[in-house]
């Protein structure tokens, strides 16, 4: 059976984007010990799940990226393989989707997730879409959280974790990176 791995990155008080929904302090300490990480992540997956919003973005610039002749050969081969990869998009207002190898889901968030974690294959991850993570937590179906605590407050904005019920992780492993950012890997205990 497949895990589904939650990979998010959230500021020093919890949140996972500000209250309207900005990420300008996501990437300010991006570095290539992060990237390296990353790169590890996206080789053990077979499906990445996005909502409407992160798609929308990753949409316009990795097939773009993965064409760039000035960007870095790592990156170059990091942006072939976002786009070679399955793709679902769980979005109420999306009708159609056109990045290779996306699709719409076509059940429930829950009912798509839970049967895709039946199937055979790498394990599958889930970037981007605040509503899917909270759905996703508040039904159990998150077997890993891969947070990255980025070294910065923003006082106010949407939480990572929204449960209305007892939540207990067990820590797996950590990483603390050179600028700060400490990537804290959790699974639910059962």
């Amino acid at each position: 059976m497949k895990k589904l791995i939650l990979s998010t990155n959230v500021t020093l008080d919890g949140f996972m984007a500000g209250p309207n929904k900005e990420l300008d302090w996501h990437f300010d300490n991006w570095n290539e010990e992060m990237a390296e990480y990353a790169w590890q992540l996206l080789n053990n997956v077979d499906t990445i799940l996005v909502g409407r919003g992160t798609y929308e973005g990753m949409s316009t610039f990795w097939p773009e990226a993965a064409v760039n002749p000035i960007i870095r050969k790592r990156d170059v081969e990091f942006a072939k393989r976002m786009n070679d990869l399955p793709k679902i998009v769980f979005s109420k207002t999306l009708t159609s989707v056109n990045w290779c190898n996306s699709r719409l889901a076509g059940k429930s968030d829950v009912e798509e997730v839970a049967a895709l974690k039946k199937n055979r294959g790498k394990d599958i991850i889930l970037w981007g879409g605040i509503g899917m993570a909270h759905s996703f937590i508040e039904h159990g179906l998150i077997d890993e959280y891969r947070i990255w605590v980025a070294p910065i407050a923003i006082g106010n904005g949407i939480p990572l974790f929204s449960v209305h019920r007892k939540l207990n992780l067990k820590l797996l492993w950590s990483k603390m990176f050179s600028n700060g950012v400490i990537l804290l890997v959790y699974s639910p205990y059962k």
